[in-house]
């Protein structure tokens, strides 16, 4: 897989699919890496050039030290694309990725045609709960937290029936450097995009899961009420519902992306 350097970050990508089809950018979750769109792969490359990258401190990007933010979260996008001499996209984020989304739709509306924010809220957590999260990590490393973050991901049902799938997740947070993750964890405690979402006027779609403990369906009822238009659909599965209910997600998604 290529990479990139931009915005003092050596960036890790992949862009597949039809030279000439429109762009869509994948932004990862927190403790993942762009391989946790796998399942959406194939049914986007049919359709679109398709863009995803691991989110800086993730997967094989550079891990700068941290704190981060969200504005530089999503300034990371914007000099991929730049980069890659990308104009326009489409951008799909779960989680802290929905979260450089709503960002990008405040501040560079003009680099965004649709958004599909998944599995995410403008305010996520508290201080309270993250801060002990980031001190165990600082103090144990990642299977301090990995246990538990997978049984926020996935419901107990998915985990019985699909264990590898739980298996392969868990072997990403394991692997995951705790200097980025901590920086993310960072970046998403301190962001509150709760008034400045009402700015967005890119076409949107929420996608959350129904059994979500991380961002309750609540959380994105209330997004898409305050985003003017926004859509909203609800899976079953917990908070990677992209990975519970892959043919339901990618059928919103796509329907979303081509809708007239």
């Amino acid at each position: 897989m290529p990479f990139i350097e931009s915005n003092g970050l050596r960036i890790h990508y992949s862009l597949s699919g039809g030279a000439s089809a429109p762009v869509v950018i994948l932004s990862n979750s927190l403790g993942t890496n762009f391989t946790m769109w796998d399942l959406q792969a194939p049914a986007l490359e049919k359709r679109f050039r398709l863009l995803r990258y691991d989110t800086r401190g993730h997967g094989r990007t550079a891990v700068p030290p941290g704190p981060y933010t969200i504005d530089q979260l999503g300034r990371d996008v914007l000099a991929l694309l730049d980069a890659l001499k990308i104009d326009r996209v489409h951008f799909c984020g779960l989680s802290m990725g929905g979260m450089i989304g709503m960002w990008l739709g405040v501040h560079a509306p003009q680099r965004v045609h649709r958004l599909v924010l998944c599995s995410t809220a403008p305010k996520i957590g508290t201080p309270e709960t993250w801060n002990p999260r980031i001190e165990a990590i600082r103090k144990s490393g990642m299977n301090a937290v990995a246990s538990a973050v997978i049984e926020r991901w996935l419901t107990p049902e998915f985990r019985a029936r699909a264990p590898e799938a739980s298996t392969a997740l868990l072997g990403l947070l394991q692997i995951a450097s705790p200097a980025g993750y901590t920086a993310c964890c960072e970046a998403i405690r301190d962001a509150d995009l709760r008034e400045a979402v009402a700015a967005i006027r890119a076409p949107v779609q929420v996608i959350m899961g129904a059994r979500d403990p991380a961002t309750p369906p609540a959380d994105g009822r209330a997004l898409a009420a305050r985003i003017p238009g926004a859509q909203y659909a609800e899976l079953d599965g917990s908070h990677l519902c992209n990975i519970e209910s892959p043919e339901r997600f990618n059928e919103t998604l796509v329907g979303f992306l081509t809708a007239v």
